[in-house]
């Protein structure tokens, strides 16, 4: 395939097309569609799964008939080729109906719209982050036009969702979820995926400013990235998908991604399915939003919206924080009483390198059965690799030219990546995962080397740099840790 060629999961497989709705079961029981999810560690596209949803035909229109006049937050960011991640915190906001925003979208928009300000040719609009729950508040039946039960998760819909209608160019810039997986179903238009695995941390290059809790943003714009300033991103696995209407991509838990609108209109609905691992992920975002509230607030106490995400409206106070730390810390314990013991992710070295600890409420634990825990994981992740196929394909990782130009990339199909039982991509991705790991464990001390070389062009450390330091999310890992330890 030429560089620059893209070739995306045929779409008659995201539809269920071949016959009428109905005609054919679908290729996952709810359990094992669960299985897989809560098993696989890597991006996946589930096809044929949602085609008797009644949410399969919420395009904008329809949307915009079901608000009749609901007004609906928009971030409007600029379709530029610049190699600065667009921030929230950098974009303009406007308040307008489904309606209005589709009037735009049309380039048909009066200069007495809301969208006024923003010339069509030169601005996207993104209504992100909508929760169902504060969206259709006075339409609560809405909400069993999502089924997430048929993957496994009983009473699961669209109480627990949330919903992104967009225009071409509309994205989110990198970043990872510090809490659950993440299934995203797309219901109109296409979006074009950019993933990258959790080992890739380093190369990332992670902020918390501007400040949201639960998500790491990179500093990064992966679709344009400035190599000079960022040479560790080189070595990153990037891996492309473009999802069609009626596929549900599955992102595993802190799994990097890029995200942007590639038609005029585009609607999704995804939902965040919590893990095991949230129990101590919620200690260290707790910790995060200590540090970075109180040193930011310090640096500058009348100016929050340069730091502070607009999708943040909680109190920042030191306060309020050390309640929610002691609020996370007792609720880590609360869930080991539960549960008597708990797996812990500790880290090994600054790389993502890590081994997994067992720690206990009490002084001593049933330690012999590690090893058949791990080992019953281990299949269970070549067991969920072996349902690859037409139903359920690999995001792969792609080849690309080491320049800052998108027509470097190309994306699969997904199927010259699949055997007959699957095992050659999960071999595949054990081996680069194992090269990662050692890669990533020299990234901070090739970079020491590295900017040693010349002499610096500023010496001065401001407080994003220290907090970039103290809240890297392998440091608020350690710090959770301690923590934890003192406590028992």
């Amino acid at each position: 395939m030429a560089a620059g060629s893209e070739a995306t999961i045929p779409k008659i497989l995201a539809a269920g097309a071949g016959g009428e709705e109905g005609e054919h079961a679908k290729p996952f029981t709810p359990e094992k569609a669960k299985e897989i999810i809560m098993s696989l560690q890597q991006p996946a596209i589930f096809c044929n799964m949602v085609f008797d949803w009644p949410a399969r035909h919420w395009n904008a229109e329809y949307l915009s008939e079901v608000l009749h006049g609901k007004q609906i937050r928009f971030r409007m960011g600029m379709k530029s080729t610049s190699t600065v991640p667009q921030f929230e915190t950098t974009c303009s906001y406007v308040e307008a109906t489904l309606e209005e925003f589709l009037t735009w979208n049309c380039d048909q928009s009066s200069i007495s719209g809301p969208f006024r300000d923003y010339d069509h040719s030169k601005f996207w609009a993104y209504a992100d982050y909508k929760y169902f729950l504060s969206l259709f508040e006075d339409k609560t039946d809405i909400f069993q036009d999502v089924k997430w039960s048929d993957f496994g998760f009983p009473g699961r819909n669209g109480q627990e969702s949330t919903l992104w209608i967009g225009s071409l160019g509309a994205h989110t810039t990198c970043h990872l979820d510090s809490y659950g997986c993440n299934l995203v179903f797309q219901v109109q238009g296409r979006k074009r995926w950019h993933l990258f695995p959790p080992e890739d941390t380093p190369f990332l290059y992670p902020t918390r400013i501007p400040y949201e809790e639960s998500s790491v943003f990179s500093k990064i714009n992966v679709v344009n990235p400035d190599l000079k300033r960022f040479p560790q991103f080189q070595k990153a696995q990037r891996h492309m998908v473009t999802l069609n209407p009626g596929q549900v991509l599955f992102v595993p838990r802190h799994w990097w991604h890029y995200v942007e609108s590639i038609d005029p209109v585009t609607v999704s609905i995804n939902s965040w399915i919590e893990l095991e691992e949230d129990h101590l992920a919620r200690v260290e975002e707790a910790i995060t939003r200590m540090l970075v509230c109180a040193l930011k607030t310090a640096e500058n106490p009348q100016n929050t919206r340069a730091w502070l995400n607009p999708t943040e409206v909680e109190e920042t106070s030191h306060e309020v924080n050390c309640c929610y730390l002691n609020a996370a810390v007792s609720a880590f314990f609360d869930h080991c009483r539960t549960s008597k013991v708990v797996e812990i992710q500790t880290l090994r070295t600054y790389g993502d390198h890590m081994k997994k600890e067992e720690f206990s409420v009490c002084d001593h634990v049933e330690v012999g059965q590690t090893g058949s825990q791990n080992l019953t994981t281990g299949i269970g992740k070549l067991e969920a690799a072996s349902h690859f196929g037409p139903d359920l394909v690999p995001v792969a990782q792609r080849s690309e030219e080491p320049s800052s130009e998108r027509g470097g990339m190309f994306e699969s199909d997904g199927k010259d990546f699949v055997d007959k039982d699957g095992e050659h991509f999960a071999k595949l991705r054990c081996a680069k995962r194992q090269q990662i790991m050692s890669n990533s464990e020299n990234a901070v001390e090739e970079e020491i080397v590295s900017n040693t070389t010349a002499v610096p062009s500023q010496t001065f450390i401001s407080t994003d740099d220290l907090l970039d330091c103290l809240v890297n999310p392998q440091v608020t890992r350690i710090v959770a840790q301690l923590l934890i330890q003192r406590s028992l």
